[in-house]
C-alpha cells in the first residue's frame, strides 16, 4: 500500500511540474516557465513536449545558453527536430556574433539560416556589414517593418562581455536583450 501512495504522489508532482511549466508559459511568465524547466529538466528530458515548451519559455526569456540540452533530446519527431534546429541556429548565431565582436573573427562571408527572433535579425543584419570597423555601437532597420531598430552593443561586466540589444519601436525603447 505505501508503494501504491508513493507512486501517486509522484505522477501527482510530474504532473503538476508539467502543469507548471505549462501555466507560466501561457501567461507569458517565460522566466519562470524556463527556470522550472531547467529546476525539473531531468525528471521530463525524454518527453519531447516538455522539453520543446521549456527550450522555447528560455528562448522567449533570452536564456540562449539553456537551449544546448534540450536541442541534444529534441529527435524523434519531426516537429521536434524541426525545433531543434530552430535553437541550434539561434544559439550558432549568437556565438559567432559574440565571437566576431569580442575577438574581431570575420563573420561576412557566412550564410546561415534566418529567424524571427531579434537575435537573428540583428545578426543577418550584422553579417551584411561586411566591414566591422571595431565599431562600439551598430544601429540597425529591421527588414521588414522600418519602425523597427536594434541598437547593438558590447559591454563588458565582471571580466566577461556581453552582447547587448536594445530594441526599440518608433524610436521608443522596448526592450533590452542580453546575451553573454
Amino acid at each position: 500500500m505505501k508503494i501504491f501512495i508513493i507512486l501517486c504522489l509522484a505522477t501527482f508532482l510530474y504532473a503538476n511540474v508539467k502543469k507548471e511549466i505549462y501555466n507560466f508559459y501561457e501567461k507569458k511568465n517565460y522566466i519562470a516557465s524556463c527556470n522550472v524547466g531547467y529546476k525539473d529538466f531531468d525528471k521530463f528530458k525524454n518527453n519531447e513536449k516538455f522539453v520543446s515548451l521549456y527550450a522555447f519559455a528560455c528562448l522567449k526569456s533570452d536564456f540562449i545558453d539553456r537551449l544546448a540540452i534540450p536541442i541534444t533530446k529534441l529527435k524523434y519527431s519531426k516537429e521536434s527536430r524541426t525545433n531543434a534546429s530552430f535553437f541550434s541556429t539561434i544559439l550558432m548565431q549568437k556565438k559567432l556574433l559574440y565571437r566576431s565582436m569580442v575577438d574581431g573573427y570575420d563573420i561576412s562571408s557566412l550564410n546561415l539560416p534566418s529567424t524571427e527572433y531579434i537575435l537573428s535579425k540583428v545578426f543577418d543584419s550584422y553579417v551584411r556589414l561586411k566591414s566591422y570597423n571595431n565599431k562600439k555601437v551598430y544601429i540597425f532597420e529591421d527588414d521588414k517593418d522600418k519602425k523597427i531598430k536594434y541598437k547593438l552593443s558590447l559591454v563588458k561586466t565582471n571580466k566577461i562581455y556581453k552582447i547587448v540589444i536594445d530594441e526599440f519601436y518608433d524610436n521608443k525603447f522596448v526592450k533590452k536583450h542580453i546575451y553573454w
